[in-house]
């Protein structure tokens, strides 16, 4: 892990360009900060912010970030290597997830390919060596390339009333091509992990994947005001016993990773970005297994402004923002041990999510149990924020 954490293999392709910002733990006042991150250093600016919540309402955060006065609290680089709980130095500043007060959403089944696998999972009950003749029968019984097909067009609604006639509809074909998005809560607000942490399964699960996403960050209005890269951590085996197991499938102990830092929108990134984007997943196993894959934002069925809008509005409220994962097509059918066993993940796999305009997410799995408790609240943040004068 520790190889993984600099700032050439965590930074944009054009490094400090853009607006970037994060969220420092600085012992020194015993909480965390809102970080500008500039070629010289990371820059405390909780003055002008005091969470990254706030900083996401404001109309010139990016201004901000770019030029808002701060106080230095030391490199990217040292910083990144004192990130990793095994090699942590308490006594020293570490890099913390960069969302805090916000939401934490994520839009499921959004790309054909992941709708199709979301299937195989619901009919296999959670045995993945179930899983491949399945797989066969449902492209058999779907057919043809989904990846033109609108959700909720007539053509949609056309192969939704064929499905039923087969005998072959599922909720998650409703979600997948049908009017409304499946929007969920992935995890509560301050419980997600960052860059160099550890990312967490469920002891129970011996069927799951990482899910590589960029996640939209959205403020109080609905605006969208940046992105981040996430990992949407499932377990195939639980949720494919049943639907209603969606919530012990996702929000568990480390679940949730988010990093490495929010890039805001500005002349150099904007959503049309995001449209074009390339999310590259690297998992490197333990016993020296390594899969890649590629997940393409020009692929997804649904835009990530069409998307937004089912999270926020009239119906729907998030007074202290939110991010939205957006989901991923990536869904790992290779073999990693028995034949017909499909993918899951080991302990000790390292996994890492890439973009060239948003950088690099790793962590390192373990089970939820063994990953390092959540403790730090909102009712400890609002106590360290009033004790520093910030609120």
């Amino acid at each position: 892990m520790r190889t993984r954490m600099t700032e050439a293999l965590t930074l944009p392709t054009d490094g400090t360009a853009g607006a970037l910002a994060g969220r420092v733990w600085r012992p020194d006042v015993e909480g965390p900060s809102v970080v500008a991150v500039r070629a010289d250093g990371l820059y405390d600016i909780s003055r002008h912010a005091p969470t990254m919540r706030d900083l996401a309402e404001r109309a010139d955060a990016a201004a901000i970030v770019k030029s808002g006065a701060g106080e230095r609290i030391g490199s990217l680089g040292e910083i990144l290597a004192n990130t990793p709980e095994v090699y942590r130095d308490e006594k020293k500043p570490w890099l913390l997830v960069p969302i805090d007060l916000q939401a934490v959403k994520a839009a499921g089944v959004t790309f054909p390919r992941s709708m199709l696998e979301r299937v195989i999972e619901e009919q296999a009950k959670g045995a993945p060596e179930k899983a491949e003749a399945i797989r066969k029968q449902v492209q058999a019984q779907l057919g043809g390339d989904l990846r033109p097909l609108k959700p909720g067009s007539k053509e949609a609604m056309a192969l939704e009333q064929t499905l039923i006639a087969a005998g072959a509809w599922s909720p998650y074909l409703e979600v997948g091509i049908g009017e409304d998005a499946e929007i969920f809560t992935k995890a509560q607000p301050m419980s997600a992990g960052g860059h160099g942490m550890t990312a967490g399964l469920h002891p129970k699960s011996t069927w799951n994947n990482p899910e590589p996403e960029v996640a939209m960050v959205v403020n109080s209005k609905g605006a969208i005001v940046g992105a981040t890269l996430g990992n949407d951590v499932n377990l195939r085996d639980i949720e494919g016993r049943s639907a209603l197991l969606l919530s012990k499938a996702k929000d568990n102990n480390a679940s949730a990773s988010v990093g490495p830092f929010v890039r805001f929108f500005d002349a150099t990134f904007s959503l049309d970005t995001v449209r074009g984007l390339d999310v590259h997943l690297t998992v490197d196993g333990p016993e020296g297994f390594r899969l890649t894959g590629k997940s393409s934002m020009r692929e997804i069925a649904r835009d990530p402004a069409d998307l937004v809008s089912q999270l926020i509005g009239k119906t729907h409220q998030y007074p202290d923002g939110a991010i939205l994962y957006l989901g991923t097509m990536f869904a790992p059918s290779e073999d990693r041990g028995d034949p017909g066993m499909g993918f899951t993940h080991k302990v000790g796999d390292i996994v890492t999510i890439h973009a060239d305009p948003l950088g690099a997410l790793t962590n390192v799995m373990a089970t939820s149990d063994q990953a390092p408790p959540w403790r730090f609240g909102v009712a400890d943040l609002m106590r360290n924020l009033a004790k520093r004068n910030l609120i």
